[in-house]
């Protein structure tokens, strides 16, 4: 059960960062609002994180981590050390050819990213002014995200869990920055908040270059070279860029389509943001964990403690998903009011937002068994299988995102994202399964159900609250109800959904404690 307690500890400091991360979005919506230099920002910061994703979390959490681990464990720590060194070694160089390309393109590039951005000249020229400003931070991200691998693979998860902090943090100043300078709504705010983007990535990068040297793994660059090890990683990180971002690249699709409908780009940009609060609390936490800790018993031979891994973290990512999801889908309007509806951010914004929410978090569950499945294939040095497997997906998103916009928006697209996201991830399952390599034991059997039963109570319960209250939420009410009526919503939620897991059986609060404890 130690993947519980490990995964807590990610889960705490992605919580801490999650919560500042919706203090700095707040303090950009209530600057920028869903206006063309919001549109234009979202879409800037969309694309190096779309390839820090695809380039370096996705890429060395399903290669580079693996590899890592079996260096360390059959050839000792000094061969671990040599292995990471030549990699990041290589990393720096692609990485600095292909953002010097990226900037010097960005000019001709902005039309693939915002084709809708053509009929905005000043809009189109700002977020490609934007982007390039942003897109040092790529570099300085796959550099944090192998030193977050090397981290990991040794059992280490607080200093990679704790660097987008980091981020936030850089972002609320970039915030106050722009408050004291007045700068407003403006393209200058804009700029401001690209350069704290980038400053974030040199923060982030040292804090975790510093956590690397004191386990000994201090990493400095070397002459690149393309040896068995480093062309290994690059063969097998080739499917992980697709697996391992798919999520990532789903959101860039959604993004490239919406730029042509008014205003959409932001719509989704803050719903994207609410309902990224549970996934990173909790699925990418069981990801981040999981694949390391699959990675030690295969190759100790203990197949029958994978399995069980796998259980308890999928059990553990749904008993903390589903009501997610589910408080989500019911309360949305009332955190969007709370949390965004202020300065330019306005109750028209509010009621556009609101079911783009509600269509993502449906996906929730879904995004997080993909984090639970995928390190089964990962672990075994598969990353073919998931890269096929999120192709389809991709596919699926594209076809939905064109067809349901047509009919239903912004909203369209976010519900495109979802049933991508399920579709991969039963793609996943039944793979999995068939290679013999998970099934449902009987303690998650007996639990599923009961889980999804004190969602439903729990869901039932805030909807009668709110019922109650509504009136916390309308136009021109005192924030400071609103503030109350969304803190009551909340306690309402958790007791009602852990008092009915009690009674359910879904998981024992004792059980948790022991657990983490454990």
């Amino acid at each position: 059960m130690s993947i519980i307690r490990s995964a807590a500890k990610v889960g705490g400091y992605t919580t801490i960062s999650r919560v500042l991360g919706f203090v700095r979005d707040q303090l950009v919506a209530f600057t920028l609002g869903t206006g063309g230099v919001a549109e234009a920002f979202f879409v800037a910061q969309r694309i190096p994180n779309l390839f820090r994703t695809l380039f370096a979390e996705g890429a060395f959490n399903s290669a580079f981590v693996p590899l890592f681990s079996r260096k360390a464990e059959g050839e000792g720590e000094a061969a671990a050390y040599h292995f990471a060194h030549e990699v990041f070694s290589a990393l720096l160089a692609w990485m600095l050819i292909f953002t010097s390309l990226a900037i010097a393109a960005m000019p001709w590039l902005i039309y693939v990213i915002a084709p809708g951005f053509k009929g905005s000249p000043e809009k189109l020229a700002l977020a490609t002014g934007l982007t390039q400003v942003c897109f040092p931070y790529l570099l300085l991200m796959s550099l944090t995200a192998l030193q977050g691998g090397v981290l990991n693979s040794l059992g280490k998860f607080t200093a990679a869990a704790a660097a987008p902090i980091l981020l936030n943090i850089t972002m609320i100043l970039s915030n106050i920055v722009a408050w004291f300078f007045a700068t407003g709504n403006t393209p200058l705010t804009g700029y401001i908040f690209a350069i704290g983007v980038t400053l974030s990535g040199v923060a982030q990068y040292t804090l975790l270059a510093i956590a690397c040297r004191r386990a000994g793994m201090g990493l400095l660059p070397g002459w690149p070279r393309l040896t068995p090890d480093v062309k290994l990683v690059v063969k097998r990180s080739i499917p992980g860029i697709i697996s391992g971002g798919i999520m990532q690249i789903n959101l860039l699709i959604g993004t490239m389509i919406a730029t042509g409908i008014s205003g959409a780009v932001a719509f989704l940009y803050y719903a994207d943001r609410l309902y990224q609060l549970p996934l990173g609390v909790i699925g990418v936490a069981i990801g981040v964990v999981l694949l390391p800790t699959l990675s030690r018993k295969l190759r100790a031979g203990d197949e029958r403690g994978a399995f069980d891994a796998s259980n308890r973290a999928l059990e553990f990512s749904l008993f903390l998903t589903l009501p997610a999801a589910a408080g989500l889908m019911t309360i949305s309007g009332p955190i969007l009011h709370t949390v965004f509806e202020h300065g330019a951010f306005k109750a028209s914004d509010t009621f556009q937002v609101t079911p783009a929410v509600i269509a993502y978090a449906a996906g929730l569950p879904a995004y997080s068994l993909t984090k639970v499945f995928q390190p089964g294939f990962y672990a075994r040095e598969d990353t073919r299988t998931p890269m096929v497997f999120a192709i389809v997906s991709v596919f699926v998103n594209i076809f939905f995102s064109f067809t349901l916009s047509f009919f239903m928006g912004h909203v369209g697209i976010a519900l495109a994202s979802t049933i991508a996201a399920w579709t991969n991830a039963i793609q996943l399952y039944i793979r999995l399964n068939k290679l013999g390599h998970f099934d449902f034991d009987q303690r998650c059997r007996r639990r599923i159900p009961a889980m999804i039963l004190s969602t439903a109570i729990m869901a039932a319960a805030l909807v009668d609250v709110y019922l109650l209250i509504f009136q916390n939420f309308e136009q021109g009410t005192h924030t400071i109800h609103a503030v109350w009526g969304l803190l009551l919503l909340m306690a309402v939620g958790i007791a009602s959904y852990f008092a009915a897991s009690q009674l359910t059986g879904a998981f024992r609060i004792s059980e948790l404690k022991a657990a983490v404890k454990r």
